[in-house]
Formats: C-alpha cells, structure tokens, sequence
C-alpha cells in the first residue's frame, strides 16, 4: 500500500469524524461507561478486593477462633495436627459503654503491650496500648465510627457489677478477626489485662478467647472438630475465617452483581448502537465509498478505514473507561477495596470490550465494502409495500404526516430493528434499577415487610426483666413488646456456630416475614432464614440438630423467614418452647413500634428511663450507595439511547432529503413535515422503550430475589417499580427521545430544498 493512499485514508476518516463530533463523542463515553461498570464490578466481585483480605494478611491473621469458660493450654492446641500458631488466650468480658445516656454493649479483650505474631491488630489511629497509660483503650474502628468515638475521646464503661470506669481512647485499628460493626457486635475494644480486671474483677463472667492459625485454611472444619474434641465440651462458640470474610464483602458483592448486571446488558446495547451508527454511516457515504472504489480503492481498503474510524472510537471509549475505572476503585472506593483489579481480569473486560466494538463495526464495515462503483450506487431509499404499521394508520385515518411516518420508520427493517432493541436494552436495565430503588424504599419504608418488624432492642441493664418491660410498654410509640434471648449454637459437626434466637412465645409469636411455610406453632418448631437452611443444607419440614453450651437442640423447620441479619445464618424458636429445664430468661425485648414512629425518638426517650436500647440496622442504609450507582448508570445507558436515536434520525433525514421537497410541493406545511420526520423515529423509540419497561418490569423483583437469596436475606425482597413509577419513567424517556429527533426534523423541514429529479 503506497503513502499517498495512507494518507488519503486518514483524511478521509479525520474529516468525517470531524464533521460529526457530537455522535463521535457520545460512542467514546457511552464505551467508557460500560468498561468503568463492568471494571468497578469486577473489583468488587474479585476475592482479593474484599477489605478482609489486606487486613487479615497484614496482621497475620488467626484462621479460627475458640470462645471457652476456661483459657486451654496453647501448647495442647499447638500440637494439633494442621495447626501452626496460638494467639492467646486472651481473656473477654462484656461491658456498656455509656455516652450521654446512651448504652451500647461492649467486649472488652484483653492484649500485651507489644503487638502479638497472631492476630495482630493494625492501629489506623492514634497508638497501641501502653503501660504508662493504664486507662487507655484500643477501639476497632468501625465501631468507634457508628459510636462517634474518637482518638482522645473519653470512654466511660460499665461492668456487669454495675461499676463505672473512666477509660480513654488512645487509638483506633482494625482487625481481620471479625467482621465490621453493626454487622458483628457486640462493639470490640483491646485493654491492657490490669484494666480489664478492674473493669470486670470476676472471672466467672468473663470467656477465653483463642485463636488458631492454620497451616491449610482449607481444613478449617476439620481443625475445629479436632479442637472441639480436644476440649471437651469447653467451647462455647467458634467463629471461623470465612465468616469474617463473608461478613465484609457483602455490600461489595451486591454492589458488584448489579454494576456487573447492568455493564453486561450495556455492552450489549454498545454495541447495538456502534452497529447501528456504523450502518449509517455506511448509508450516509456510499456515494463517497462509491466514489473511492472508482478511484482504485479496494473493499479491503474501504473496510480497514471504516473499521479505522468507528473502530477508534470504541478503543479510546475502552482507554478512557480503563483509566476511569481504575480511579474510582482507588479512590472513591478506597475505604472498601484492598487492591486493584489483577492484571488478568482486568485485561479480559479490555479485550472483550474491544472484540465485541471491533465485531459490532466490522458487521457494518464489510457491507460498506461491497458498495458497487458510482454507476451502480443506489440514489434512492429501498421501495416496497407498506408495513402494517403504516396500513393501520391508514385504517384508521390518522393525519398524512403520521401515515407517511409510520411509512419511514419501517424503510429499512435491519436499522428498525437495531434501534428498537438499542432503546429496549437500555429502558429494561433502567426500569431494572428502579425495581432496586423500589426494593430500598420497601426496606425503609416498611421494614416490617422484610424481617425487621422490631426497629428497637431493649436491654434491661440494671433493672429487672419485667421493670424493662412496663418501662418500654409505657412509651405512646410502643405497640409490642416481645421477650428475647440470643445465643451461639454449634452446627451438625461442630465446625461453626450459628445465631439461634428465641423470641417472643408460642401464643404471642413474633412476626416474623414468613415468605414459606408457616410460623411455629408448637415446641420443637423453629423457622430459619436462607442462610441457614442453604448451609445446613435443609428444607422446610427437615428436622435438625444444634448443640447449644453441650446441650442438644433438635427442631424442626417450618418456615423460612426473611432474615437480614447475620447473612441469614439465623434459627429463630419461640422462648417458652423450651422444656422447663432449658428455659432461658430473656436478655432483650423486641419492640414493635406504631406506623410512621420515629425509632430514633422512641430510643432517645427509652434511655432517660435508665434502658440500654439498639436501633435495628437496616439493609437499606448500608446500600444507599446503589442509588448513587443506578443515577450514573442510567446516564451511561440514556448516552446509548442517543446514540441510537441520532443515528434513527440522520438515517430518516438522509434516505428522505429528496422527499421533503416533495412533500412541501405537495402542499404540506413544515410542522407536517416535520410531525412526520419525527414519527418516522419516535414510533420505533416509542416501541423499544415500551418493549424494555415491560420486560424489566417482568424479571426486576426475580433478579432481586436471586441477588436476596444468593446474600442470604432469601428470596420475597424483591419489589417491582411502582406502576405510576413505571409510567412516569416511559412517558420522560419516550418524551425526550421525540424531543432529541425534533431538533433535527425542524432543522430540515424549515431547510429550502430544491426538487431535483432522481
């Protein structure tokens, strides 16, 4: 290929890029969109981009940790077969720390001044702990976040004897070892041993805690069942890596599915909308692209440039969606991503990207090839008969400018059926997206719905069970009051524990969501959220058996509830279904308040009368993110829908330039010209955005649901947008896609074009 015809190729690209920068533009950042998503997805889903990881590499992490009444011999532990190091025991207590009135259960561990081989805590904040300074604490850093604790800060607790002590926070860290609060409570704060002694002086209300750090992270349940073995019926409750892990990467894997679900279906509508334009363009230039072939260009050489062109495009959307992506994982999402994306997945979604953009312009570009010479170039849009649509305005006598539209927007069948499914896969995803806006607000709204019928916890502190009771009942606000207790539970081959609560009673039931089966009603019946029953591997009407402090817990299963707390890892028993010798005290009261109570208010009164009252956390809160996301991906998807309906509506102009002469000859005005200019294309946007609300309408509460019980929470979370919701978003989008082929249709039927013979 010789230099000059090089450079005849890359004027010829430079100057049509030129000449419309507008649609060139919009293909770079609607490709730049879709790879930012679909990047920012990957790193959330990507396993090393959970927080747990960085944090439990750098503080050389304990893979199991063994709660006992008695501190084990670390040496007997040790000698086990897979074990490689002890951390501790260190021994925990249960404290309140108080804040203006305000009471939150707290664990105190104890720690040496010198920061251990194992299970290491990393100081964010602040200093680690320090004889000289008896009264200083170390305070994980999430919970010090959701209790306004700060370095410097005071930190007045309470111990079980009802003792104040005036600690100080000298530092913040966090910890691999558990998940992040409220998710994992009670709150965790490191002392030195002199102080927690101080703190709680008895030891028969305090635990051992010890920490395992494996040679296979694998064998994890077979280590356990070995050290449960070894100790004898001491362990009260095991918590294990993977709980930890799973615990902080929840809201990351949500966020990931719906930027992953919603980067998928783009990718497919980007690359409907580069076909489309490329098709256009091939349309709008085959006199030129004729004209080239004459002058001793080859199709090889017209294929290459208009691969060139559109091609270019795609790639520098894939550059700048590679160089954004990385951004916003290193800083946007610095506080939940460890590391980047690896190498390898991130050069797959390039490569994709870019195979997907090159196949979609090829398509295009190889019938751009095939143009014959001039003396053979089409002069005229294809003829034939009229579609049903057309025959249907027909019937029913609609004006001549909406008949004549019905007419144009069916000339060409393949771009027709290109620009429907190009605003059909945009308008799916975003009505998609509102069924997960709607699906928030249920939460918010209407917790009750969802599992969170409770929106406080009372704790009676220092006062008796039953003064907590009459104290919170008195509240105006209050409606039930039902009596609870939480304990950790063994599961079937004691490798985990599990949440086992029992809550209200066998004729006063708590009201639960229950979404299958029924709730109990008799003793030995027990309901139990996804989590559960998919890691017991049960069904509703299964019995199974835990092991709570020895003692064995046979039920039977049969309910499933919605249960957003602990993944859903949760077996929930009414309290008086116990026999008489297992009967546990309540610890708690769940309160029901009255609809449209303001749960904060409720608790700020509840703890002037000496109560130790939580705020339920809900699901929405953690995820307020995703309104942000669903906002800027339904911008990226409207760039594609533009880019569609530009490309509709200089194909329209194009193939019907010769006809509005006509038409004005004819005797129509120029708004009839231009009512049918923008039929011609409105009518195929109308068909795709109703086309797409419909099918995102009919899968969003389903997908939901997946994502729901993928999480654990369980399927029945899944809302639809409301209908008014619905018909609002169709009638805007519908209305600014007629608005985006008005500014043209307007432009050319005011334009003076001379009737030429064809």
């Amino acid at each position: 290929m010789s230099h000059s015809t090089t450079r005849a190729e890359y004027r010829w690209v430079r100057a049509d890029l030129k000449a419309r920068r507008a649609q060139a533009l919009l293909t770079v950042l609607a490709v730049a969109g879709i790879v930012t998503a679909l990047i920012t997805a990957a790193t959330l889903l990507e396993d090393g981009t959970n927080p747990w990881r960085g944090l439990f590499l750098r503080g050389n992490g304990a893979h199991v940790w063994i709660h006992t009444k008695d501190a084990p011999d670390p040496a007997t532990l040790k000698a086990l077969d897979g074990v490689t190091d002890v951390a501790g025991p260190y021994r925990a207590a249960p404290a309140t720390l108080v804040q203006g009135g305000k009471k939150t259960p707290v664990a105190l561990q104890e720690m040496a001044p010198v920061l251990p081989a194992v299970g290491r805590p990393l100081v964010r904040e602040g200093r680690w702990l320090d004889p000289s300074d008896p009264d200083g604490v170390v305070v994980e850093r999430s919970f010090a976040r959701a209790a306004g604790l700060r370095t410097g800060g005071p930190f007045s607790v309470t111990g079980l004897n009802g003792a104040s002590h005036g600690l100080t926070v000298i530092g913040l860290a966090e910890s691999g070892d558990q998940g992040f609060y409220p998710e994992w409570t009670p709150g965790l704060a490191w002392t030195l041993t002199g102080t927690l002694e101080q703190v709680e002086p008895a030891l028969g209300r305090s635990e051992s805690v010890t920490g395992l750090r494996l040679a296979d992270p694998d064998a994890t349940s077979l280590i356990v069942q070995r050290t449960i073995t070894k100790l004898a019926g001491q362990v009260q409750r095991v918590s294990t890596w993977r709980e930890a892990q799973d615990s902080m990467e929840l809201d990351n894997r949500l966020l990931g599915v719906l930027l992953a679900l919603f980067g998928a279906a783009g990718l497919v509508a980007a690359a409907l909308a580069i076909a489309n334009a490329t098709g256009g363009r091939v349309l709008g230039q085959q006199r030129d692209i004729a004209t080239l072939k004459s002058l001793g260009f080859t199709r090889r050489q017209v294929v290459r440039m208009l691969l060139a062109e559109h091609g270019t495009l795609g790639l520098a959307g894939i550059a700048l969606g590679v160089l954004c992506g990385r951004l916003i994982t290193a800083y946007a999402l610095g506080e939940t991503v460890a590391v980047p994306l690896s190498p390898a997945p991130l050069l797959a979604i390039a490569l994709g990207t870019a195979l997907v953009v090159l196949v979609a312009v090829w398509l295009p570009a190889w019938r751009g090839g095939r143009t014959p010479p001039i003396p053979a170039a089409p002069t005229a849009p294809p003829r034939g008969h009229l579609s049903r649509m057309a025959r249907l305005a027909l019937l029913v006598r609609l004006p001549p400018a909406l008949v004549l539209g019905a007419r144009d927007a069916f000339t060409r069948r393949l771009p027709a059926v290109m620009t429907t499914f190009g605003l059909a896969v945009p308008m799916m995803m975003i009505t998609i997206g509102l069924g997960c806006w709607a699906s928030l607000d249920a939460f918010k709204s209407h917790p009750e719905q969802v599992g969170q019928a409770a929106a406080l916890t009372v704790r009676p502190g220092n006062l008796t069970s039953a003064v907590a009771n009459q104290l919170a009942l008195a509240d105006p606000d209050v409606v039930s009051a039902y009596p609870g207790t939480e304990v950790d539970a063994l599961v079937p081959g004691q490798t985990r524990t599990v949440r086992a609560r029992a809550v209200g009673t066998i004729t006063d039931p708590y009201p639960y969501s229950v979404v299958e089966g029924r709730l109990y009603r008799d003793r030995g019946e027990a309901v139990a959220g996804q989590g559960l029953l998919d890691l017991l591997n049960v069904r509703i009407g299964d019995r199974t058996r835990l092991t709570i402090g020895g003692t064995p817990l046979i039920v039977r299963i049969v309910g499933r509830v919605l249960e957003p707390e602990q993944d859903g890892e949760v077996l929930s028993v009414a309290l008086d279904s116990f026999a008489p010798k297992d009967a546990l005290p309540p610890q708690f009261y769940s309160l029901v308040l009255r609809q449209g109570a303001d749960p904060a208010a409720v608790r700020s009164r509840l703890q002037t009368r000496s109560l130790e009252v939580s705020q339920a956390v809900n699901p929405a809160d953690r995820l307020s993110v995703i309104r942000v996301i669903i906002i800027a991906l339904v911008g990226v998807l409207a760039l594609l829908g533009l880019a569609n309906l530009l490309t509709a509506s200089a194909l329209g102009l194009r193939d019907h330039a010769v006809d509005l002469a006509v038409l004005k000859a004819m005797g129509l005005t120029p708004r009839q010209v231009m009512g049918t200019l923008v039929t011609g294309t409105g009518l195929l946007a109308v068909i795709g955005v109703v086309a797409g609300a419909l099918a995102g309408a009919f899968v969003s509460s389903g997908l939901i649901d997946l994502q729901g019980a993928a999480s654990g929470i369980g399927a029945g979370i899944g809302r639809a947008p409301a209908p008014m919701t619905l018909l609002l978003a169709v009638l805007t989008v519908i209305g600014a896609a007629l608005l985006v082929a008005l500014i043209p249709a307007r432009r050319a039927a005011r334009a003076r074009i001379p009737v030429t013979p064809r």
